[in-house]
Protein backbone atom coordinates (compact mmCIF):
# COMPACT_ATOMS: atom_id res chain seq x y z
CA UNK A 1 0.00 0.00 0.00
CA UNK A 2 1.14 3.58 -0.59
CA UNK A 3 2.46 5.43 2.44
CA UNK A 4 1.54 8.97 3.45
CA UNK A 5 4.09 10.99 5.38
CA UNK A 6 2.31 13.10 7.99
CA UNK A 7 3.86 16.45 9.02
CA UNK A 8 4.39 17.07 12.73
CA UNK A 9 1.51 19.58 13.19
CA UNK A 10 -1.02 17.05 11.81
CA UNK A 11 0.19 13.95 13.67
CA UNK A 12 -2.18 14.64 16.56
CA UNK A 13 -5.03 13.76 14.17
CA UNK A 14 -3.52 10.38 13.18
CA UNK A 15 -2.74 9.01 16.64
CA UNK A 16 0.79 10.44 16.58
CA UNK A 17 1.91 8.45 13.55
CA UNK A 18 4.50 9.94 11.20
CA UNK A 19 3.61 7.57 8.35
CA UNK A 20 0.25 5.98 7.55
CA UNK A 21 -0.32 3.25 4.97
CA UNK A 22 -3.53 3.60 2.95
CA UNK A 23 -5.05 1.88 -0.04
CA UNK A 24 -5.48 3.85 -3.24
CA UNK A 25 -4.59 4.03 -6.91
CA UNK A 26 -4.44 7.84 -7.10
CA UNK A 27 -3.33 10.65 -4.81
CA UNK A 28 -6.95 11.74 -4.27
CA UNK A 29 -8.07 8.21 -3.44
CA UNK A 30 -5.26 7.85 -0.90
CA UNK A 31 -6.16 11.16 0.74
CA UNK A 32 -9.85 10.20 0.81
CA UNK A 33 -8.98 6.89 2.46
CA UNK A 34 -6.70 8.64 4.94
CA UNK A 35 -9.43 11.08 5.99
CA UNK A 36 -12.01 8.28 6.14
CA UNK A 37 -9.73 6.52 8.62
CA UNK A 38 -8.97 9.77 10.51
CA UNK A 39 -12.01 12.06 10.05
CA UNK A 40 -10.65 14.89 12.23
CA UNK A 41 -7.85 15.35 9.70
CA UNK A 42 -10.26 16.17 6.86
CA UNK A 43 -10.94 19.72 8.11
CA UNK A 44 -7.23 20.49 7.99
CA UNK A 45 -6.69 19.20 4.45
CA UNK A 46 -9.92 20.02 2.59
CA UNK A 47 -12.18 23.07 2.38
CA UNK A 48 -16.00 23.03 2.66
CA UNK A 49 -16.26 22.24 -1.05
CA UNK A 50 -14.11 19.12 -0.66
CA UNK A 51 -11.12 20.60 -2.46
CA UNK A 52 -7.59 20.44 -1.13
CA UNK A 53 -6.85 23.63 0.79
CA UNK A 54 -4.62 26.07 -1.08
CA UNK A 55 -1.92 25.96 1.62
CA UNK A 56 -1.68 22.16 1.56
CA UNK A 57 0.85 20.74 -0.90
CA UNK A 58 0.94 17.05 -1.76
CA UNK A 59 3.93 15.31 -3.28
CA UNK A 60 4.29 11.82 -4.71
CA UNK A 61 7.90 10.74 -4.44
CA UNK A 62 9.08 14.37 -4.27
CA UNK A 63 6.98 15.46 -7.28
CA UNK A 64 4.32 18.09 -6.61
CA UNK A 65 0.97 16.70 -7.80
CA UNK A 66 -0.03 20.19 -9.02
CA UNK A 67 2.49 19.72 -11.82
CA UNK A 68 1.48 16.13 -12.53
CA UNK A 69 -2.17 15.10 -12.78
CA UNK A 70 -3.27 16.73 -9.51
CA UNK A 71 -5.52 14.37 -7.53
CA UNK A 72 -5.62 11.92 -10.41
CA UNK A 73 -1.87 11.33 -10.15
CA UNK A 74 -1.42 7.56 -10.15
CA UNK A 75 0.30 5.89 -7.21
CA UNK A 76 1.61 2.40 -6.64
CA UNK A 77 2.22 0.35 -3.50
CA UNK A 78 5.85 1.49 -3.40
CA UNK A 79 5.05 5.22 -3.56
CA UNK A 80 5.19 7.73 -0.71
CA UNK A 81 2.90 10.73 -0.56
CA UNK A 82 4.01 13.70 1.51
CA UNK A 83 1.63 16.29 2.92
CA UNK A 84 3.47 19.60 3.18
CA UNK A 85 1.58 22.57 4.64
CA UNK A 86 2.78 25.94 3.37
CA UNK A 87 4.45 28.15 5.93
CA UNK A 88 4.10 31.90 5.74
CA UNK A 89 5.72 34.67 7.65
CA UNK A 90 9.20 35.82 8.31
CA UNK A 91 10.81 39.19 7.97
Amino acid sequence: MPKISIPTPLRQFVNGQDVVEVAGASAAECLDNLTAQFPDLRLHLFNDEGKLRSFVNVYVNEEDIRYLNKGETAVTDSDTLSIVPSIAGGR
